[in-house]
This record gives structure tokens, C-alpha cells and sequence, in this order.
């Protein structure tokens, strides 16, 4: 069952899915459409998840849900999964490779290989300064918190 993002307790776990690259507008609203179906039905051995879902930077799809409700299962997460690949298909983008780093560069939001990001730090060409996206986070408040950080204060930190 879909609820607003800003309904859900602040203990809702969340996935982070980025994409390799920018979505058009037009593709943004098919994408909400699409997914607010998935959400609207998405459940767990037949219960209906308490679920939301945000779509950020014409990037990032973040789906919540929350636990106390009903957990996400095995079977619920390997639907999200299957829907996700499903946009990947649909629209030629990467949104599971987590070998992967987003960051801002100024207003433009970028997308490297954890390997370029390395060399880009070894070449100063981002610093510990560098808001990235830390897509490991697991809840909202922690998504609220510690999503959009400087690379020094994140698992980033480590290449500086």
C-alpha cells in the first residue's frame, strides 16, 4: 500500500538504486507512474507492504518501507529487484552495479567507476570535501542524515 515518503517513521528501511546516468523528464514521468504502481502492490507473502517511494536528481530511485507494518521478505526484495532490472531493461541505465560512486561536481551530479573516483581523489580532483551520495545508508533517518555528505565524513573517507 502506498503512502506519502513524508508519512513513513523515521526507522523505515530504504533501498537507494542510482543511475549511470541523468533520466530524461519525460522518462521521470513514466518512471513515477510505473513505480507508484509497483508500490501500490508490492507485498509480502500476501500482505500489502506499507511503502513509498522518491525519485531524486533525475537519478536516484529510493524505495521505504515500513517494518513495523510489515517486514519486507526474501520474496518482497526479490520482486523490487526484478522491477528494478525491469527498468534497467526498459530504459538502458545501470542501477545495481554498487561498484560504483555519485557525487556532486558543483550543480552537475556525476557518476564514476569506485576505481576513476579513487584515481580522482589521488589526483585531487575530488577532496574529502566532495558531497557524495552515500547509497548504503538503511533508513530514512539515516537517509535524512548522512545521504548527501562531504566524502570525509562517509565510507569515501577511506581515499583521501
Amino acid at each position: 500500500m502506498y503512502v506519502p515518503f513524508e508519512d513513513l517513521p523515521e526507522d523505515s528501511k530504504i533501498w537507494i538504486y542510482p543511475s549511470n546516468r541523468k533520466f530524461s523528464d519525460d522518462e521521470m514521468t513514466e518512471i513515477d507512474r510505473d513505480i507508484k504502481m509497483f508500490v501500490e502492490n508490492w507485498s509480502a507473502h500476501g500482505t500489502g507492504l506499507e511503502a513509498s517511494y522518491l525519485l531524486k536528481y533525475n537519478r536516484f530511485i529510493i524505495f521505504a518501507v515500513n517494518q513495523e507494518v510489515q517486514q519486507a521478505t526474501g520474496c518482497s526484495i526479490d520482486s523490487s529487484v526484478a522491477f528494478i532490472q525491469s527498468l534497467e531493461q526498459k530504459y538502458g541505465v545501470d542501477l545495481l552495479d554498487k561498484m560504483n560512486v555519485t557525487f556532486k561536481n558543483g550543480e552537475h551530479i556525476a557518476h564514476k567507476s569506485l576505481l576513476d573516483f579513487k584515481r580522482m581523489a589521488k589526483e585531487k580532483a575530488v577532496t574529502a570535501n566532495t558531497i557524495v551520495f552515500n547509497n548504503l545508508v538503511n533508513s530514512i533517518e539515516e537517509f535524512n542524515e548522512n545521504w548527501e555528505v562531504p566524502a570525509g565524513e562517509s565510507w569515501h573517507s577511506r581515499f583521501f
